[in-house]
């Protein structure tokens, strides 16, 4: 992938979203609270207002971190390279704000308020919902692999917020098919 294109760095903003998760990934190693203080929880409804956007810097493992950073890299930087800066920041972000607020939605009414949603897979579905709304010949492909990242996991046991992923590529879809 060529990052400089007529003097222009693309990919910059990703990159700096994935080494700022990095930092708070170290941080949060250091200060365990950091989790519940940053993820997505009930606690939003006590005032803990920054957790739609924070929730996307916080994550469960280091392997939980290295394959979302990996899977933002990929499409992070195919977007911004396409698009520009200021629309991946917007649909990354926004994107993600929203299915937070979405996801938060879905825990207060649907399960028992005990859980601290955490990562950026929400976020990253967004650009992966827009992307197969705008690429008619990987769409399949792309709806396959959210399929699969969100309810394989669950057939071995793992924890995971298959609905925020669902969440996610609705949003991106939505913003793909009705914004320009």
């Amino acid at each position: 992938m060529n990052f400089l294109k007529n003097g222009k760095l693309y990919g910059g903003v990703t990159i700096f979203t994935i080494c700022f998760t990095i930092i708070i990934f170290l941080l949060q190693m250091l200060y365990s609270d950091l989790s519940v203080i940053l993820g997505l929880n009930v606690l939003f409804l006590e005032g803990f207002l920054w957790q739609p956007l924070s929730t996307m810097f916080v994550h469960g493992g280091l392997a939980h971190l290295a394959m979302n950073m990996a899977v933002l890299f990929q499409f992070g930087t195919l977007i911004e390279q396409a698009r520009g800066k200021k629309f991946f920041v917007l649909l990354y972000y926004a994107g993600g704000i929203v299915t937070s607020l979405l996801t938060l939605a879905y825990i207060y009414f649907f399960t028992d308020h005990q859980m601290n949603v955490v990562g950026a897979s929400g976020a990253i579905c967004v650009l992966i919902g827009w992307i197969a709304q705008k690429d008619s010949f990987n769409r399949q492909g792309l709806i396959i692999a959210i399929l699969l990242i969100s309810f394989l996991p669950l057939l071995i046991g793992m924890n995971i917020a298959w609905y925020a992923h669902l969440i996610g590529f609705g949003v991106g879809w939505l913003i793909g098919k009705f914004f320009r």
